[in-house]
């Protein structure tokens, strides 16, 4: 779906690089998957350099905050960059609160195959839908993810 005005083709680049921030996040939950299969592995390797900011102190935070103040509340950006920069922080949101069961189910005894499970459910729902966002956000089109780009639209007017 596309309104609010064309889309043009450095909108839709600008658009994809938000949605690096759950992909970082989310490699913590592919540590299992990446045992399993070690040859995936090899396609984020073009990534390292940025996990490396992202590895500094505080850099998660910062660029959380910068996104959202500088990009999302920015009306001068266009509606379609703002919109999947949300949807980005939104989908960060949801894997903060993933981490926070996997610290719980960390804690508990004899829960590793609960755990392995979760994380790897974790790691492909969360690789599906920045696949999926960022292929949209190529074609110029309002990537639609049930529930986050609801409160999504809501957010950015």
């Amino acid at each position: 779906m596309t309104w609010r005005g064309s889309v043009t083709v450095s909108d839709r680049i600008f658009a994809c690089l938000p949605y690096l921030l759950p992909l970082i996040q989310g490699l913590s939950f592919g540590s299992f998957f990446f045992r399993q299969f070690p040859v995936i592995g090899v396609v984020l390797i073009p990534l390292s350099p940025i996990i490396a900011i992202y590895q500094l102190p505080f850099a998660s935070l910062i660029i959380f905050f910068a996104l959202f103040l500088l990009v999302v509340r920015n009306e001068k950006i266009s509606h379609f960059i703002r919109f999947n920069t949300m949807q980005a922080i939104l989908l960060n949101i949801v894997l903060f609160l993933c981490d926070i069961l996997r610290q719980v189910l960390i804690s508990v005894p004899g829960a590793d195959f609960a755990l392995e499970t979760i994380s790897n459910t974790i790691f492909i729902g969360i690789l599906a839908a920045v696949v999926y966002s960022v292929a949209q956000s190529l074609f110029g089109r309002y990537a639609e993810i049930p529930a986050i780009s609801d409160a999504v639209h809501m957010q950015v007017r």
